[in-house]
Protein backbone atom coordinates (compact mmCIF):
# COMPACT_ATOMS: atom_id res chain seq x y z
CA UNK A 1 0.00 0.00 0.00
CA UNK A 2 1.19 3.17 -0.87
CA UNK A 3 2.16 5.70 1.81
CA UNK A 4 1.40 9.68 1.55
CA UNK A 5 4.01 12.02 2.15
CA UNK A 6 4.62 13.00 5.25
CA UNK A 7 3.59 16.14 6.21
CA UNK A 8 6.50 18.53 8.20
CA UNK A 9 5.59 19.28 11.55
CA UNK A 10 7.28 22.16 13.35
CA UNK A 11 6.33 22.06 16.96
CA UNK A 12 7.09 24.78 19.55
CA UNK A 13 7.65 23.60 22.83
CA UNK A 14 7.23 26.42 25.12
CA UNK A 15 8.46 24.67 28.75
CA UNK A 16 7.19 26.78 31.72
CA UNK A 17 7.11 30.06 29.80
CA UNK A 18 4.19 32.43 29.21
CA UNK A 19 0.75 32.98 31.56
CA UNK A 20 -2.07 32.40 29.53
CA UNK A 21 -2.24 35.95 28.72
CA UNK A 22 0.84 36.42 27.36
CA UNK A 23 0.01 32.96 25.29
CA UNK A 24 -2.73 34.38 23.59
CA UNK A 25 -0.48 37.27 22.48
CA UNK A 26 2.04 34.94 21.05
CA UNK A 27 -1.00 33.11 19.28
CA UNK A 28 -2.51 35.80 17.65
CA UNK A 29 1.35 37.51 16.98
CA UNK A 30 2.31 34.08 15.30
CA UNK A 31 -0.72 33.63 13.49
CA UNK A 32 -0.33 37.07 11.94
CA UNK A 33 2.84 37.01 11.02
CA UNK A 34 2.57 33.79 8.86
CA UNK A 35 -0.56 35.07 7.46
CA UNK A 36 1.29 38.40 6.35
CA UNK A 37 4.37 36.50 5.28
CA UNK A 38 2.06 34.72 2.67
CA UNK A 39 2.20 31.31 4.25
CA UNK A 40 0.04 28.36 2.81
CA UNK A 41 -1.60 26.58 5.95
CA UNK A 42 -1.38 23.03 5.84
CA UNK A 43 1.73 23.01 3.85
CA UNK A 44 3.71 22.92 7.11
CA UNK A 45 1.68 21.67 9.95
CA UNK A 46 2.21 23.87 13.18
CA UNK A 47 1.90 22.59 17.06
CA UNK A 48 2.21 25.04 19.78
CA UNK A 49 2.93 23.01 23.24
CA UNK A 50 1.63 25.67 25.85
CA UNK A 51 1.76 24.59 29.84
CA UNK A 52 -1.27 23.15 31.25
CA UNK A 53 -2.55 26.27 32.80
CA UNK A 54 -2.52 28.09 29.55
CA UNK A 55 -4.03 24.88 27.78
CA UNK A 56 -7.92 25.78 27.70
CA UNK A 57 -7.37 29.65 26.89
CA UNK A 58 -5.39 28.47 23.60
CA UNK A 59 -7.30 26.43 22.71
CA UNK A 60 -10.34 28.82 22.31
CA UNK A 61 -8.44 31.14 20.75
CA UNK A 62 -7.76 28.41 18.26
CA UNK A 63 -11.31 27.82 17.80
CA UNK A 64 -12.66 30.87 17.74
CA UNK A 65 -10.53 32.30 15.32
CA UNK A 66 -10.15 29.33 13.03
CA UNK A 67 -6.26 29.57 13.66
CA UNK A 68 -4.86 26.11 12.01
CA UNK A 69 -2.10 25.37 14.95
CA UNK A 70 -2.06 22.03 16.61
CA UNK A 71 -2.69 21.89 19.76
CA UNK A 72 -0.20 20.00 22.68
CA UNK A 73 0.13 18.84 26.28
CA UNK A 74 4.08 19.13 27.76
CA UNK A 75 3.70 15.84 29.42
CA UNK A 76 0.71 13.19 30.93
CA UNK A 77 0.07 10.87 33.14
CA UNK A 78 0.38 7.02 32.91
CA UNK A 79 -3.07 6.96 35.37
CA UNK A 80 -6.19 7.91 34.52
CA UNK A 81 -7.67 9.29 37.45
CA UNK A 82 -7.48 9.14 41.19
CA UNK A 83 -4.95 10.29 44.04
CA UNK A 84 -2.43 11.76 42.14
CA UNK A 85 -1.52 15.00 42.85
CA UNK A 86 -0.75 17.58 40.54
CA UNK A 87 -0.91 15.20 37.33
CA UNK A 88 -2.54 15.31 34.91
CA UNK A 89 -4.64 12.80 32.84
CA UNK A 90 -5.10 12.01 29.17
CA UNK A 91 -8.77 11.92 29.31
CA UNK A 92 -8.35 15.68 30.73
CA UNK A 93 -5.94 16.72 27.61
CA UNK A 94 -8.33 14.79 25.07
CA UNK A 95 -11.32 16.62 26.14
CA UNK A 96 -8.81 19.81 25.61
CA UNK A 97 -9.03 19.03 22.16
CA UNK A 98 -5.30 18.08 22.47
CA UNK A 99 -3.70 16.46 19.29
CA UNK A 100 -0.67 16.08 20.70
CA UNK A 101 1.41 15.42 23.73
CA UNK A 102 5.62 15.41 24.57
CA UNK A 103 6.55 12.29 26.09
CA UNK A 104 10.03 11.34 27.74
CA UNK A 105 11.36 15.54 27.02
CA UNK A 106 15.02 15.10 28.18
CA UNK A 107 14.40 17.51 31.35
CA UNK A 108 11.88 15.49 32.46
CA UNK A 109 14.22 12.21 32.29
CA UNK A 110 17.01 14.79 33.44
CA UNK A 111 14.73 16.39 36.57
CA UNK A 112 12.11 13.82 36.85
CA UNK A 113 14.17 10.93 37.12
CA UNK A 114 11.52 9.59 34.68
CA UNK A 115 12.84 6.04 33.13
CA UNK A 116 12.79 4.46 29.80
CA UNK A 117 9.90 2.53 31.36
CA UNK A 118 7.63 5.08 32.63
CA UNK A 119 8.23 6.62 29.19
CA UNK A 120 6.81 3.40 27.59
CA UNK A 121 3.87 3.46 29.84
CA UNK A 122 2.94 7.16 28.95
CA UNK A 123 2.48 6.15 25.40
CA UNK A 124 0.44 3.46 26.12
CA UNK A 125 -1.62 6.26 27.94
CA UNK A 126 -1.67 8.83 25.05
CA UNK A 127 -2.74 6.04 22.35
CA UNK A 128 -5.33 4.70 24.79
CA UNK A 129 -6.82 8.05 25.03
CA UNK A 130 -6.24 8.64 21.10
CA UNK A 131 -3.46 11.38 21.95
CA UNK A 132 -0.70 11.90 19.51
CA UNK A 133 2.68 10.83 21.69
CA UNK A 134 5.69 12.69 21.34
CA UNK A 135 8.64 10.44 22.09
CA UNK A 136 11.45 12.71 22.63
CA UNK A 137 15.17 10.74 22.67
CA UNK A 138 18.52 11.75 23.14
CA UNK A 139 21.98 11.18 24.47
CA UNK A 140 23.98 13.39 26.51
CA UNK A 141 27.56 13.82 25.79
CA UNK A 142 28.79 11.73 28.27
CA UNK A 143 26.30 8.98 26.45
CA UNK A 144 27.62 10.22 22.53
CA UNK A 145 31.49 9.76 24.10
CA UNK A 146 30.77 6.43 25.85
CA UNK A 147 28.42 4.41 23.23
CA UNK A 148 28.87 6.42 20.22
CA UNK A 149 25.97 7.90 17.87
CA UNK A 150 22.42 6.81 18.18
CA UNK A 151 23.02 3.98 20.87
CA UNK A 152 21.25 5.69 23.38
CA UNK A 153 18.27 6.89 21.49
CA UNK A 154 17.60 3.91 19.50
CA UNK A 155 17.24 2.01 22.96
CA UNK A 156 15.08 4.49 24.38
CA UNK A 157 12.99 4.37 21.61
CA UNK A 158 12.74 0.52 21.31
CA UNK A 159 11.44 0.36 25.32
CA UNK A 160 9.21 3.12 24.68
CA UNK A 161 7.39 1.51 21.55
CA UNK A 162 7.33 -2.07 23.50
CA UNK A 163 3.70 -3.29 23.06
CA UNK A 164 2.34 -0.21 21.43
CA UNK A 165 -0.57 -1.76 18.79
CA UNK A 166 1.09 -2.34 15.52
CA UNK A 167 0.30 0.93 13.49
CA UNK A 168 -0.08 3.29 16.44
CA UNK A 169 0.09 7.18 15.53
CA UNK A 170 3.19 8.36 16.80
CA UNK A 171 5.89 11.21 16.42
CA UNK A 172 9.43 10.71 17.20
CA UNK A 173 11.62 13.60 18.14
CA UNK A 174 15.61 13.52 18.50
CA UNK A 175 16.67 15.85 20.70
CA UNK A 176 20.77 15.60 21.19
CA UNK A 177 21.01 17.04 24.92
CA UNK A 178 24.48 17.84 24.45
CA UNK A 179 22.66 20.52 21.80
CA UNK A 180 20.00 21.66 23.46
CA UNK A 181 20.26 25.62 24.39
CA UNK A 182 24.12 25.40 23.71
CA UNK A 183 23.80 27.45 20.38
CA UNK A 184 25.50 24.50 18.47
CA UNK A 185 23.85 21.59 16.86
CA UNK A 186 23.94 18.49 15.79
CA UNK A 187 25.27 18.75 11.69
CA UNK A 188 22.34 17.90 9.13
CA UNK A 189 24.08 14.67 8.67
CA UNK A 190 24.44 13.41 12.36
CA UNK A 191 20.68 14.15 12.58
CA UNK A 192 20.09 12.17 9.71
CA UNK A 193 22.15 9.39 10.83
CA UNK A 194 20.24 9.00 14.47
CA UNK A 195 16.72 9.71 12.42
CA UNK A 196 17.21 7.07 9.86
CA UNK A 197 18.20 4.24 13.21
CA UNK A 198 14.96 5.66 14.67
CA UNK A 199 13.02 4.86 11.73
CA UNK A 200 14.28 1.38 11.27
CA UNK A 201 12.78 0.83 15.17
CA UNK A 202 9.80 2.00 14.40
CA UNK A 203 9.32 -0.79 11.48
CA UNK A 204 10.54 -3.25 13.40
CA UNK A 205 8.08 -2.38 16.80
CA UNK A 206 5.39 -1.04 14.69
CA UNK A 207 5.58 -2.58 11.08
CA UNK A 208 7.18 -0.95 7.69
CA UNK A 209 3.69 1.22 6.96
CA UNK A 210 4.15 3.03 10.06
CA UNK A 211 7.68 3.23 10.16
CA UNK A 212 6.55 5.53 6.13
CA UNK A 213 4.55 7.52 8.01
CA UNK A 214 6.08 8.59 11.35
CA UNK A 215 7.48 11.61 11.36
CA UNK A 216 10.99 12.48 13.08
CA UNK A 217 11.60 15.23 14.03
CA UNK A 218 14.76 17.04 14.90
CA UNK A 219 15.65 19.31 18.37
CA UNK A 220 18.53 20.61 19.72
CA UNK A 221 19.19 24.83 19.15
CA UNK A 222 16.89 24.96 16.07
CA UNK A 223 16.84 28.58 14.71
CA UNK A 224 15.78 29.67 11.15
CA UNK A 225 19.64 30.10 10.02
CA UNK A 226 19.85 26.48 10.16
CA UNK A 227 16.32 24.35 9.77
CA UNK A 228 16.80 24.31 6.08
CA UNK A 229 19.43 22.26 6.30
CA UNK A 230 17.99 19.78 8.35
CA UNK A 231 15.28 19.61 6.18
CA UNK A 232 17.25 18.23 3.48
CA UNK A 233 17.92 14.95 5.03
CA UNK A 234 15.13 12.33 4.02
CA UNK A 235 14.58 10.92 7.27
CA UNK A 236 14.31 14.84 8.80
CA UNK A 237 10.40 15.68 8.83
CA UNK A 238 10.49 18.27 11.42
CA UNK A 239 11.47 20.46 14.19
CA UNK A 240 10.88 20.40 18.25
CA UNK A 241 11.68 23.71 19.06
CA UNK A 242 12.54 25.50 22.42
CA UNK A 243 13.55 28.94 22.89
CA UNK A 244 12.98 30.13 19.58
CA UNK A 245 9.53 29.03 19.81
CA UNK A 246 8.78 31.91 22.02
CA UNK A 247 9.52 34.54 19.69
CA UNK A 248 7.09 34.98 16.69
CA UNK A 249 8.87 36.33 14.34
CA UNK A 250 11.76 33.79 14.30
CA UNK A 251 9.39 31.04 14.77
CA UNK A 252 7.58 31.92 12.02
CA UNK A 253 10.52 31.74 10.15
CA UNK A 254 11.53 28.02 11.25
CA UNK A 255 7.95 27.44 9.82
CA UNK A 256 8.65 29.10 6.28
CA UNK A 257 11.90 27.18 5.59
CA UNK A 258 10.27 26.06 2.55
CA UNK A 259 11.04 29.70 1.44
CA UNK A 260 14.65 30.28 2.65
CA UNK A 261 17.40 30.33 -0.01
CA UNK A 262 18.68 27.24 -1.65
CA UNK A 263 15.61 24.75 -0.17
Amino acid sequence: MAVAARTPFIAGNWKMNLDHLRAVALVQKLNWTLKDAGHEAGSVEVGVFPPFTDLRTVQTLIDADKIAFALGAQDLSVHESGAYTGEVSGAFLAKLDCTYVIIGHSERRQYHHESDETIGAKAHAAIRHGLVPVICVGETAEDLETFGASAVPVGQLEVALEGLPAGSDIVVAYEPVWAIGSGQAATPEQAQEVCAKLRAVVAAKLGAEAAEKTRILYGGSVKSANIASFMREPDVDGALVGGASLVADEFAAIVRYQKHVGV
